[in-house]
């Protein structure tokens, strides 16, 4: 006669999911605000919208994924910035448009679940939310043994946002002569890892505690700088109606994600020379002779977000995003032209 068979013998450990649930229970929580309706364990996730304040309310949305950035984390076994990189990562995308963020909901997908490593992931994603200003409300912790490799696992995240349907900013009142505002970057973001995994540990087989040659920093110490959240320095500016359009500077570069902001029949010219390309960038494109025009298709170069704004709204702008300690300059212009980024 066959032995009784349970979930854990197929390796999936309910017990273990339990534990963890038990142990970032609290930490999401904190992320709630009263708009948040029901408590962590429901089938779905409920949040009130506030429409005292707005006429017309539009919701945005946006859904991504940390990408091969995990396998840094999975290399050096630190797993407490993934969350905040993927957090920040949406919640930049509908500030684009506008929005508010609102709130977030996670995938985890692992093969074994490890209530450890699931609460740093947390973590993160709770840390993401506070930087940010809204809730982590739900989620889906998988466990799918012999689907993911051992010892890794994916995270994704969507978010909703809202905007007043009358302040959307979708591009249409840029100008020609409006001037582009560069927003730093704190490094790679969350994109590029597959070039940049490529240079670091097959081309010149570094470890992760290994010294980044110009960078002050270890491998993994650069590598998983989180993705800066750019919300709480740029949802203050709005209001004033200065800021005519704006790009979030990920897989594509100044290069493809700057026209994506832009009205047709205008273009942008760029002048490099003003902006200190951050050290990780030099290392990689000297390392693994990466052309110029590649490098600013690939990775955002230390220009994280990109504010279009009227010439009046240049100082208040930069003025605005210094407070919160990030560096801003002007970088270009908008122009009439046929080449829709042309670099200077």
């Amino acid at each position: 006669m066959n032995r009784e068979l349970r979930y854990r013998d197929a390796g999936v450990d309910r017990d273990a999911a339990s534990a963890a649930k038990r142990r970032i229970a609290e930490k999401v929580r904190s992320t709630f605000s009263p708009a948040v309706l029901q408590d962590i364990g429901s089938f779905g996730a409920l949040y009130q919208l506030d429409t005292a304040k707005l006429d017309e309310p539009v919701l945005v949305s946006s859904i991504d994924s940390v990408g091969t950035k995990l396998k840094i984390a999975f290399m050096t076994g630190k797993h407490d910035t993934v969350g905040i990189d993927i957090v920040a990562h949406c919640v930049n995308d509908i500030l684009t448009m506008g929005a508010r963020p609102l709130f977030v909901m996670d995938y985890l997908g692992v093969g074994k679940l490890e209530p450890g490593i699931v609460e740093e992931v947390i973590s993160g994603l709770v840390t993401g939310c506070e930087q940010s200003g809204c809730a982590l409300i739900g989620g889906e912790t998988a466990e799918l043994p012999g689907f993911y490799t051992e010892g890794e696992y994916d995270l994704a995240a969507c978010i909703v946002g809202v905007v007043e349907k009358s302040r959307i900013v979708d591009g249409s009142k840029v100008v020609e002569g409006d001037v582009l505002v560069g927003l730093a970057s704190s490094g790679l973001h969350t994109n590029g890892y597959s070039l940049a995994r490529k240079i670091v540990f097959e081309i010149c087989r570094l470890n992760p505690d290994d010294q980044l040659e110009g960078c002050n920093r270890t491998v993994a110490e650069e590598l998983l700088e989180p993705h800066r959240s750019y919300a709480r320095m740029v949802l203050p500016l709005l209001d004033a109606g200065t800021v005519h359009g704006m790009a979030h500077i990920t897989g594509g570069g100044l290069t493809e994600n700057l026209p994506r902001t832009l009205p047709t029949g205008l273009g942008a010219e760029i002048d490099r020379s003003t902006w200190d390309v951050l050290p990780v960038f030099a290392f990689l494109q000297k390392n693994g002779n990466v052309p110029e025009d590649e490098m600013f298709r690939t990775f955002n170069m230390g220009i994280g977000f990109v504010l279009v704004v009227a010439p009046d709204g240049v100082e208040p702008a930069i003025a605005q995003v210094k407070k919160h300690d990030c560096d801003a300059r002007v970088i270009g212009r908008t122009t009439c032209t046929e080449n829709p980024i042309t670099y200077v």
